[in-house]
């Protein structure tokens, strides 16, 4: 396993060490710490608390939450750092995770109660810029069900939008969406070749 993780190009073997060892301390040793590093949207500009943008994205509500994030970005952070380049993959990463705070910002900014943690916006991001590369290629969705990775970007972003509008469960639906268009949008931006490469992969390049 060591041997797999060395063998990662710098970015992604970067946040996955670091998401890791954030994670295991904060969940194990000092849980205190998720709440002050938490995405809190009605905190972040009334108590000036920028870092809270950046912070929330290393802390997990749980080892499953964790490691559904980290078996993500092993898979599919790899070939999108060597193909788009090291400095654009992080990029696409941080952007991302950016981009879903800010929709969870614009969602819950009046509500106190609110709070996100996770690295799921950087994640989806990542995953949808590989869809651009690879729409055909087989997602096994709970590591059972096989879909085309362009069949799972639209019902992604469908279930995103309805449960967002509902406020289904606990999970942060909008900073899912969020994280997914920010992957597309910078991708696209940074490395537009992807544009041709997806015409081309769905037959209309």
């Amino acid at each position: 396993m060591l041997q797999e993780l060395l063998a990662l190009p710098p970015v992604t073997q970067f946040f996955l060490t670091l998401n890791v060892v954030i994670g295991a301390y904060t969940l194990l040793a000092n849980p205190a710490l998720i709440d002050r590093w938490a995405f809190k949207p009605y905190r972040v500009v009334r108590e000036k608390e920028w870092s809270r943008w950046l912070t929330a994205g290393f802390v997990h509500v749980g080892f499953m939450h964790l490691l559904f994030n980290m078996i993500t970005l092993f898979y599919f952070g790899p070939p999108i750092e060597r193909t788009v380049g090291t400095w654009r993959f992080l990029v696409i990463y941080i952007g991302s995770e950016l981009l879903a705070n800010a929709l969870t910002y614009w969602k819950y900014k009046d509500r106190p109660e609110y709070s996100a943690v996770g690295a799921s916006g950087a994640i989806s991001g990542v995953l949808f810029s590989f869809c651009l590369f690879e729409p055909f290629a087989m997602l096994y969705i709970f590591f059972a069900i096989p879909m085309p990775a362009i069949v799972f970007a639209v019902l992604y972003v469908a279930l995103s939008i309805y449960a967002s509008k509902r406020e289904v469960g606990r999970v942060a639906h909008e900073a899912h969406l969020g994280g997914a268009l920010g992957g597309l949008v910078l991708t696209i931006l940074l490395y537009p070749s992807a544009v041709t490469t997806f015409l081309a992969k769905i037959g209309l390049g």
